[in-house]
């Protein structure tokens, strides 16, 4: 599926661009389904307060809170090899779409500042040195919260990516080893578990989401400082950073900072509103733009892991697009809302309800789509299997279509032991020639139909940005080779360098049509 801007009034175009030419955004990261923890001790959201009248302070509310926020310390076997990592989680293990903001700005792999660096990267954070052989030195930290009394605990995916372990640290000082339940990297979050435990402190998941303007309350870990609050206000809902397919960020000013990932954001009433995951930032500090995964998201997937290990997610097997006013005028609709089918792709879900290229997405179950990302956000917070009604404009005149959903194809495991979500052209070979872009069979990426290999992700600054090739444009072939997997275009690559060409002709299908693109293959691949 396509996506479409986020508000009405800026383009998700132009609004990237404006963040990408401003800021470099650096990490602090659905389904159907409610988590409920064991009832045999209260929740710590039951604020009762006995300051004076006529003063405000959050003093109550923190100090029911805190206790059941945690540090996340990730460890790793590096046998004889020297590592520092700054930053949280293991650094480097960041979705592509926001690295390629890292990268830009010098806060990537071996770059200055405050960004996540990979090896080498000097970063701020806390750095893991070598202990006596065969020892776990810390290489990350990030932040957490424990949500039952036994010991379930949240926190990012990106925190705890590829770790071989994870403790976490309680506020009165007491250390636990977690194991990792299960993660799913489209949503940024992870569910720990500390066995054996019964009685911790635990805080409740909002079930509604907060007000533009309503005050909340980020409790955390920044720089590996231990516990630290900050207050903010809530500046914005629905937030799309381009991070993932189900972006619905809730925008906050509190301010937060690198390892205040996977820690709460609290509503004045002690619930969790959202996870904090992600900000943006010129230097990897706190400028007041901050981005938390909404409680309703963390509470459905982390209900999956917790019961599967994976997440499962709805599909219909359409390829949709915004619907303009000038597309509006040519379907004869009076309102530029909605998500347009483009295509519908055989044997699908919505080729066996009889959804048809033309149609225009309305409603799903009686609410209302705005915009086609909205379409993708419902269906992927349902299960497979699920019966859902579409309410459609098809030759202007309204119908419903009864859609059972099949599963997303391909979809990726949430596990510890996912692959990335694309693959970099060069795939880490030196004297490959590099496009600068990250890369996914088509038939495994939702909406991108079932020929070539479709583009997941973008390096601003490469040979293919340079050429006007963005996220979502399907690769069909690479010189006069059709290609089906990023090994393939790999192939393409090498094969035009081998007999020494400048340039290699990729033929692309996007938005626009199909055109060829000339890249040059000067240089090599940067590390």
């Amino acid at each position: 599926m396509t996506r479409s801007p986020s508000t009405p009034s800026v383009t998700k175009r132009n609004r990237r661009a404006m963040l990408a030419s401003v800021f470099g955004l650096a990490l602090a990261g659905v389904v159907a389904g409610q988590f409920i923890p064991p009832a045999n001790t209260p929740a710590l959201a039951q604020i009762t307060t006995s300051q004076p009248a006529n003063t405000f302070s959050f003093a109550d509310i923190v100090e029911k809170v805190s206790p059941a926020v945690v540090s996340v310390k990730v460890k790793k076997d590096i046998g004889d090899q020297q590592m520092a990592m700054g930053g949280e989680g293991l650094g480097g293990n960041v979705p592509p779409q926001i690295e390629e903001f890292l990268k830009r700005f010098g806060f990537g792999q071996g770059g200055p500042g405050m960004g996540p660096g990979g090896p080498g990267g000097p970063g701020m954070g806390p750095r893991g040195g070598m202990g006596p052989k065969g020892e776990r030195p810390v290489v990350g930290q990030g932040s957490g919260f424990i949500i039952s009394a036994d010991g379930y605990v949240v926190t990012n995916n990106h925190v705890v990516d590829g770790a071989d372990e994870v403790d976490v640290t309680t506020t009165d000082g007491k250390e636990y080893v977690a194991k990792v339940i299960g993660t799913d990297p489209r949503t940024d979050v992870a569910l720990l578990k500390i066995d054996n435990v019964t009685n911790m402190p635990w805080v409740k998941l909002a079930d509604g989401a907060p007000r533009v303007g309503d005050w909340v309350i980020a409790v955390g870990n920044p720089f590996g400082l231990g516990g630290t609050v900050t207050a903010g206000i809530v500046s914005a809902r629905g937030r799309d950073i381009g991070s993932g397919p189900y972006d619905d960020f809730i925008q906050i000013d509190a301010p937060i900072n690198r390892g205040n990932s996977g820690g709460p954001t609290f509503s004045l009433n002690g619930e969790v509103i959202g996870m904090n995951t992600a900000i943006v930032s010129p230097s990897g500090g706190n400028v007041g733009i901050a981005f938390a995964i909404p409680s309703e998201t963390v509470k459905t997937v982390v209900t999956q892991l917790r019961d599967k290990g994976s997440v499962a997610r709805g599909y219909i097997g359409v390829q949709i697009q915004p619907v303009t006013e000038d597309l509006a005028s040519g379907l004869g609709i009076k309102s530029a809302e909605g998500a347009l089918v483009a295509q519908v792709q055989p044997n699908t879900a919505g080729a066996k309800a009889g959804l048809k290229a033309g149609d225009v997405v309305v409603k799903v179950n009686g609410e209302p789509i705005k915009e086609a990302r909205e379409l993708s956000r419902k269906v992927g917070m349902m299960k497979p299997g699920a019966e859902v009604q579409l309410s459609v404009i098809r030759d202007t005149k309204p119908m419903d279509i009864k859609v059972v959903l099949d599963q997303l194809p391909n979809e990726q495991v949430a596990s510890r032991t996912n692959t990335p979500q694309g693959e970099d052209d060069s795939a880490g070979n030196k004297d490959m020639p590099r496009l600068g872009l990250q890369l996914a069979p088509s038939k495994s990426v939702q909406g991108a139909g079932g020929e070539g290999v479709v583009v997941t992700g973008v390096e601003p600054n490469g040979p293919a940005a340079q050429r006007g090739l963005k996220t979502g444009d399907v690769i069909l072939k690479v010189g006069d080779k059709t290609v089906a997997t990023p090994k393939d275009v790999r192939d393409g690559l090498a094969a035009a360098k081998a007999e020494n060409r400048k340039a290699v002709l990729i033929q692309v299908k996007s938005g626009e049509g199909v055109r060829f693109v000339a890249i040059s293959l000067e240089g090599k691949a940067k590390g």
